[in-house]
């Protein structure tokens, strides 16, 4: 935001936008809207961590906020930079600069409408095709014919034998992005990764210089999100000074999605290959200079033609990346590269977590975060994504298969390897040999897990002896992970076609250096820990884990105008500003929850701490959760309630473990003698019950919850009671917090009337992880509140400070899971629902603290009501049959 403007006119002007939403927007999404608007108009360093409950349009508000903005910005650009040039004439006679500014925004706006002019003639071509029937039959026609065809190797030797390092030309980070020298100086041509060559006028395209960089958890979630961005229609990023037209004209939205070779490779050879390091290997290697097998696809002088049809029809026609590899596919030009080509002329680019996360990732693709930026979607699992990302895993199973496909190598070529090859096959020998001599020893510890000490880890074998850092970078350069792989694939081919017998496909030495990486990147941030697993095949696991994602995360902060972290369920926000950006002053911080776009009266929530004043209190705490009696007052509250809500009731349970307990005792003889069947049969007997358990197949589960409720035809009626002896109808289903049903999963409608979440899913403090994460959070809170205050804070204060931070990441990893949970029922505005939290903890205001505000909303005025069941059933009867008057 200029600084010389008026807050009070920003104020005014930001409450007066419009932001072209193809709908009548609610009022909360206005709110939403300003918001997003206002973080990326501040200026430089902006973050926004904003919550917005699903069903009330957040895509679209992200989507119709951004890309005002980004064209207002565009507009005020335009102007300033004429004003700049206009000062730097200012010598000159007036008559001489009003000519060179007159020339200057004709210049401008040609290059703007010519590029307009070449995408409108793309999009009527599509639109024409479309029409007759012919564009689905023209993506899916078989590859062009001709010199098109992989030609087979003559010499096998030639494929898997190893390159000398010192003949490729290349540094490592042309390795990294998986770019042969030659791919390189055709991308450089066509005006990326290097100087651009000259091109001729009818090839240019006009570069957006800031662009927003769209990032959420999945494929389908990205789908959805290209989806939406097709709605709106926004006006031209030309400021109406420059140019005759209407203001109002409209400039189609320009966007390139990304992503990873192992959705956009059209080689049907390479794509087979299924693992993603094996066919980033495998890409790489087909274009070196040296290799007889180049792939035919990746852009050359003689497809410089294709890759410009393939920029302009992606830049013209808002695609997807199934539209993106059907495109390369009809024009013989891979996707992954070409896409490169439209990078420059993109407003919005949509990728998948990995790849923004990875700064390696980003360099591949040649994303520049700079004044750009970075919206974060279903960002309420960031911070794990963060670690996942950068996470390792290696078994000693795997070792011992990487040790046989090493040994079958050698004894095939180890008389052919020479020098650097010779010592380096070797290294990777003694790394294998050291990994597993302390993996086997792992089996006699007497715990089950715990943390690895990385440099006893190192210490057999010698490995560290060995520079990790060259080892690594010579097993990228060279491929030998993909070459050794590939030649013990097609040994054991053979042997196959021979015996019959199948074989693993596990690429074991990619999973080696990726583990390898892992443990160079040691440091306070992270740890090693070993698992014993138990089985017909007892094993031995190292994983690495980071534990904090602070400096992972930094690069992307740094780098971006602004970052949005957006999600149905942000609440807490103190990690995120705690653990992703801790160094950010206040004011550069904006935090928003918004309420929910139902009507007040379409939302119940309550707290249940117990089903009668003499029973047992409900608090399902790891002490007290297998008290038996307080298990079967939940029993019979979930069976009353089961009573009065129509359709679907979902039931959220801590753990799979817990849950199974609970079905266990649930299902032995009654001891009251009045009772004939078990809570279970009763259970039965009042709502068909579903149970996920772990390893079932959610589809399959919620496809048979699904038809129970759905199938019945119409919603059963809460004002007549069932019969003795008959089944109402609906159904229940019995989930778990942090499992499949918790996250991803819709129970819209008559799916989920009611939801409930049982007791307070805490992680195992108990495990070496929590142990590690917490060990960390205290440690470097003690350090920075030490390094701030110096000797203003006495050391028990610090330390209880440390440990007061550590149990709220302990408690707000819990709560994000619940909200995730609660979040599964109101879908739409006209969804309404019944929200109910068993456990005595949810009445205390600490708890009820990092609830969404519109859930806090949804309890009214008596807040932390904690009544007994007899109110409930009370709230909810009446509440369903209001329901059903209207």
């Amino acid at each position: 935001m200029d600084p010389g403007v008026d807050m009070n006119d920003a104020a005014r002007r930001l409450q007066n936008l419009d932001f072209h939403h193809p709908y009548t927007p609610y009022d909360v999404q206005e709110q939403f809207m300003r918001t997003v608007y206002e973080v990326l108009d501040k200026g430089e360093g902006q973050v926004g961590i904003l919550e917005s409950p699903t069903g009330t349009g957040k895509s679209l508000s992200l989507i119709c906020a951004s890309l005002t903005w980004l064209r207002n910005h565009k507009s005020s650009q335009f102007e300033t930079s004429l004003r700049a040039a206009g000062e730097s004439y200012q010598d000159e006679p007036s008559w001489l600069v009003d000519q060179l500014l007159r020339r200057k925004r004709e210049e401008l706006v040609q290059r703007w409408e010519d590029r307009e002019k070449r995408l409108e003639v793309i999009r009527a071509k599509e639109k024409s095709l479309e029409e007759r029937g012919r564009k689905r039959r023209r993506l899916d026609a078989p590859l062009a014919s001709g010199n098109r065809k992989d030609v087979d190797a003559d010499a096998e030797e030639a494929q898997w034998l190893l390159d000398d390092p010192g003949s490729r030309g290349e540094g490592p980070g042309d390795a990294l992005s998986g770019l042969s020298k030659e791919s390189r100086e055709v991308l450089e041509r066509i005006g990326l990764g290097g100087p651009q060559k000259k091109q001729e006028e009818d090839d240019e395209i006009l570069a957006e210089e800031i662009k927003i960089y769209y990032t959420s958890r999945t494929h389908s979630q990205l789908s959805q999100f290209i989806a939406e961005l097709r709605r709106p229609v926004f006006p031209s990023s030309l400021p109406t000074s420059a140019t005759n037209k209407d203001a109002s004209t409209a400039e189609p939205v320009k966007l390139l999605p990304l992503s990873s070779r192992q959705r956009l490779c059209i080689n049907p050879s390479v794509a087979r290959l299924g693992s993603v390091q094996a066919i980033n290997d495998r890409c790489a290697e087909l274009q070196q200079a040296k290799t007889t097998k180049k792939c035919s696809y990746v852009p050359k002088e003689e497809l410089l033609s294709e890759t410009h049809q393939f920029r302009d029809a992606a830049l013209a026609t808002i695609p997807d990346i199934e539209d993106l590899h059907h495109l390369g596919k009809s024009l013989a030009v891979c996707p992954y590269y070409a896409s490169r080509s439209a990078l420059p002329g993109a407003e919005i680019i949509t990728l998948p977590y990995p790849l923004l996360l990875q700064r390696s990732a980003r360099e591949a693709l040649g994303i520049k975060l700079e004044g750009s930026v970075v919206i974060i979607d279903e960002a309420h699992n960031i911070m794990d994504a963060v670690a996942n990302v950068h996470a390792a895993e290696l078994k000693l199973s795997e070792l011992r298969k990487g040790r046989d496909i090493l040994g079958v190598y050698v004894k095939r070529f180890g008389k052919k390897l020479k020098g650097v090859n010779r010592v380096n096959v070797g290294r990777v020998g003694r790394v294998i040999d050291g990994l597993s001599e302390w993996m086997e020893s792992a089996k006699s510890f007497k715990q089950e897990h715990g943390i690895v000490d990385a440099n006893d880890l190192t210490r057999r074998k010698g490995i560290d002896q060995i520079n990790m850092f060259e080892l690594i970078q010579y097993i990228q350069e060279s491929k030998l992970a993909y070459k050794i792989e590939s030649y013990a694939t097609h040994v054991t081919e053979s042997d196959v076609n021979e015996t019959g017998s199948s074989r693993s496909s596990t690429p074991v030495l990619h999973t080696l250096v990726s583990f390898l990486v892992a443990l160079t990147n040691l440091s306070s941030e992270g740890r090693i820990f070993y698992q014993k697993i138990s089985g017909s095949s007892p094993d031995i696991q190292l994983a690495y884990l980071l534990l904090s994602p602070t400096h992972a995360f930094s690069s992307i902060v740094s780098s971006a105008r602004a970052v949005i972290l957006a999600g149905g369920t942000m609440s807490p926000f103190d990690d995120y500003r705690n653990h992703l950006f801790p160094t950010l002053t206040e004011p550069k911080v904006t935090t928003l929850s918004c309420g929910h776009v139902i009507p007040r009266e379409n939302l119940c929530v309550w707290s249940l701490a117990g089903t009668r004043p003499e029973g047992p209190t409900f608090e399902f705490s790891y002490q007290r959760r297998g008290d038996q009696a307080m298990v079967n007052e939940l029993g019979l509250a979930i069976l009353n309630i089961c009573s009065v809500v129509p359709d679907g009731v979902v039931v959220f349970f801590p753990s799979y473990g817990y849950l199974d307990e609970v079905v266990e005792a649930w299902s032995r003889p009654p001891q009251a003698s009045t009772q004939t069947a078990s809570l279970w049969d009763r259970l039965q007997l009042r709502k068909r019950v579903f149970r996920e358990t772990r390893g079932c197949s959610s589809d399959e589960v919620l496809q048979e919850y699904t038809q129970a409720i759905l199938g019945s035809g119409q919603s059963n009626d809460t004002a007549n009671p069932p019969v003795a002896g008959t089944r109402k109808g609906g159904a229940l289903l019995l989930s778990v917090v942090g499992g499949k049903m918790s996250e991803g999963i819709n129970f819209s409608d008559r799916l989920g009337r009611c939801v409930m979440v049982v007791g307070l899913p805490y992680p195992n403090i108990a495990s070496p992880e929590w142990k590690a994460k917490m060990e960390y959070i205290e440690t470097t809170t003690i350090a920075n509140l030490t390094e701030r205050d110096g000797l203003k804070v006495s050391k028990d204060e610090v330390r209880s400070q440390a440990k007061q931070a550590a149990r709220d990441f302990y408690e707000n990893a819990c709560m994000r899971a619940v909200n995730q949970s609660i979040g599964r029922a109101i879908r739409h505005r006209g969804d309404y629902a019944a929200i109910v939290l068993v456990d005595r903890r949810y009445a205390t205001h600490r708890i009820q603290g990092k609830l969404p505000g519109w859930i806090q909303d949804g309890m009214g005025d008596g807040k932390g009501k904690g009544n007994t069941l007899g109110g409930l059933m009370g709230a909810l009867g009446g509440f369903f049959r209001d329901k059903r008057r209207q």
